[in-house]
């Protein structure tokens, strides 16, 4: 297991930074996580997820959305859709302590992780949508 438990963290660390270089600022920033979790963890992972979630939305002005879930079929299997208001409060989101207490105490939890950053069809929509970015 030795390294293959580090390829989550590097993952979002990687991300994070082409992420950065890659969205404008001011634009609304949107992404699809795609995480698959060790099922002896499943249910305190849960718990460490909705609460970092919650917190993130409820403490974060530029956090729009960070919604959990999961397939029906395959409960370790977790999707998490994440809204931002631009760029910029995704980098602000990384470090604050309730994401920093998440990525640090669910990494052995992990068995796999995708990030995919998303660009919406019709961005003129959006924030309509999503009154909370202006």
């Amino acid at each position: 297991m030795g390294l293959y438990k580090f390829i989550p963290l590097l993952v979002l660390m990687l991300s994070a930074t082409v992420v950065s270089a890659q969205v404008a600022q001011n634009q609304p920033m949107v992404r699809i996580s795609e995480i698959e979790i060790v099922p002896e963890f499943l249910a305190e992972y849960n718990a460490i997820l909705k609460e970092e979630a919650a917190a993130s939305v409820r403490k974060e002005p530029g956090v729009v959305a960070i919604f959990p879930m999961y397939i029906k079929e395959q409960p370790s299997q977790i999707r998490i859709v994440e809204i931002y208001a631009d760029s910029a409060a995704y980098q602000s989101h990384l470090k604050t302590p309730h994401f920093q207490h998440y990525k640090t105490t669910t990494l052995k939890m992990v068995k796999a992780l995708k990030l995919i950053d998303m660009n919406a069809i019709d961005s003129q929509t959006m924030p309509e949508i999503f009154k909370k970015l202006k």
